[in-house]
C-alpha cells in the first residue's frame, strides 16, 4: 500500500558523511535561472569484456523553498510477483554514488538478491537511474555489482538495466581526457578538475577498466517501461538529442563515439541541469511525456532533501529530512528517486507503479 503525505523534515541530527564534504559548494560560476550550470572545474585500462548475457541499454544544489512535494511511503515488497502481463515486476534504483553496501543491503531487502549477492527475483526487471560513481567508497564495485546483475538476470528470464547520469560522464570525460582544456562556456575548464571538484575518487579511477569504460558508454539515456519514462536528470535536456527515445540514446552514443573533449563537456554540462519539474513544473513533465510517452517521468539526480528545502549543514549542526521512499511531485507527474545517500539520506529501491 502507497500513502502520499506532506512531510516535513525531521528533528534529529543527522549523520554526515565526511567524503561529501564539496558535494553542494556553489560553483565557481554561479548558475543563473534560464542559464545552464558550469563547472569550474586520465589513464591506461586493462583490456576486459563484458561478462555473456548483458543487456546494455552532477551539482551545485542551491536550496528551494518547499513547493508540492510529496512524501511516498512504499511498503517493503518482500519476494518479487509477477504482474498480470506476464512481465516481471518492475523496480528502479535512485543515484548509488559508489555506496555498495548501501546498494547491497537494499536490492536484499526488496528479495531481488540473496544473502551471496546473486540476482534471485527470477523474470523481474531492475533498472538503475544512474550515478554509479564518485563521492561514495566504491564507485567501481557498484559497476561490478549492476553488471554481473544484468548477466545473472537475464538467465533467469529478467533484466537488469542501467542508465547514463552525468556522473558517468564525467567519469568518462575524465579518463579520456584528463586535464585537455574545454569550452566550460564560462572560461576554460577540465574534466579532469571537475571530476575531483565533484566527488572523483582516486581509487575508482586507479581500478578503472576497459569494460567499464564500454559499459558506460554504452548505456541509454532515457527508456519507456510500463508507462513510466525513465530518466536521470529532472531537465529538458534530452530534448535538445532527439524526438523519439531511440534518436537521443542514437544521438548520445554517437557523441561518445566521436570522443571530441568539447562535445563531450557539452553533454556533461547539459546533463547537470535540474530542478525542471519544481514549482510549475507539471508543463515540462507533460512536453518530455508528449515527445516520449509515458504516463509519468521517474528521475534520480536532484537528491529529495533539495527538493524538499530542507537540508543538513555540513557539520550537522542543522537537521535534514529523514527520507524514507521517492517523492511525487508536479502534479503527480514526476517521481523523485534521489533519496540523497550521499548527504546521510537513504539509498531508495522501489517497486513501480507507486500507486499499486
Amino acid at each position: 500500500m502507497v500513502e502520499g503525505s506532506m512531510t516535513q523534515g525531521a528533528g534529529q541530527v543527522p549523520a554526515v558523511r565526511t567524503d561529501t564534504v564539496r558535494d553542494f559548494r556553489v560553483p565557481a560560476y554561479v548558475h543563473q535561472a534560464g542559464q545552464e550550470p558550469a563547472a569550474d572545474p586520465g589513464q591506461d585500462a586493462a583490456q576486459g569484456e563484458l561478462p555473456e548475457g548483458y543487456t546494455p541499454t552532477q551539482r551545485d544544489l542551491p536550496v528551494i523553498n518547499r513547493g508540492d512535494t510529496v512524501q511516498v511511503h512504499v511498503t517493503p515488497a518482500g519476494e518479487p510477483t509477477g504482474t498480470a502481463n506476464g512481465l516481471g515486476p518492475l523496480y528502479v534504483v535512485g543515484d548509488v554514488h559508489g555506496y555498495l553496501d548501501e546498494l547491497i543491503a537494499a536490492l536484499l531487502e526488496k528479495g531481488l538478491i540473496d544473502e551471496e549477492g546473486d540476482w534471485a527475483a527470477g523474470n523481474a526487471r531492475l533498472w538503475f537511474l544512474g550515478d554509479f560513481t564518485d563521492r561514495g567508497p566504491d564507485g567501481i564495485g557498484v559497476i561490478d555489482l549492476v553488471m554481473r546483475l544484468s548477466a545473472q538476470a537475464a538467465a533467469a528470464g529478467g533484466y537488469c538495466k542501467a542508465l547514463m547520469g552525468n556522473h558517468e560522464l564525467l567519469l568518462l570525460g575524465a579518463k579520456r581526457f584528463g586535464d585537455t582544456p574545454v569550452n566550460s562556456g564560462a572560461g576554460t575548464a577540465t574534466f579532469q578538475a571537475a571530476w575531483l571538484l565533484n566527488g572523483g575518487q582516486k581509487s575508482d579511477m586507479d581500478r578503472l577498466q576497459d569494460v567499464h569504460l564500454q559499459w558506460m558508454s554504452r548505456l541509454d539515456a532515457i527508456e519507456l517501461e510500463d508507462d513510466h519514462l525513465l530518466v536521470h536528470s529532472d531537465a529538458l535536456t534530452y530534448l535538445e538529442y532527439g524526438d523519439s527515445i531511440e534518436a537521443v540514446n542514437d544521438t548520445i552514443r554517437e557523441a561518445l563515439t566521436r570522443n571530441d573533449a568539447d562535445e563531450c563537456w557539452d553533454l556533461f554540462r547539459k546533463f547537470t541541469k535540474r530542478f525542471a519539474f519544481r514549482d510549475d513544473g507539471s508543463q515540462a513533465v507533460q512536453q518530455l511525456l508528449g515527445t516520449y510517452g509515458g504516463r509519468r517521468i521517474v528521475h534520480g539526480h536532484s537528491p529529495i532533501p533539495y527538493l524538499l528545502g530542507e537540508v543538513g549543514s555540513e557539520d550537522g549542526e542543522d537537521s535534514a529530512p529523514q527520507v524514507e521512499g521517492p517523492h511525487v511531485y508536479a502534479e503527480g507527474l514526476a517521481i523523485a528517486m534521489d533519496g540523497g545517500v550521499t548527504m546521510a539520506g537513504k539509498l531508495l529501491v522501489c517497486q513501480l507503479p507507486l500507486d499499486k
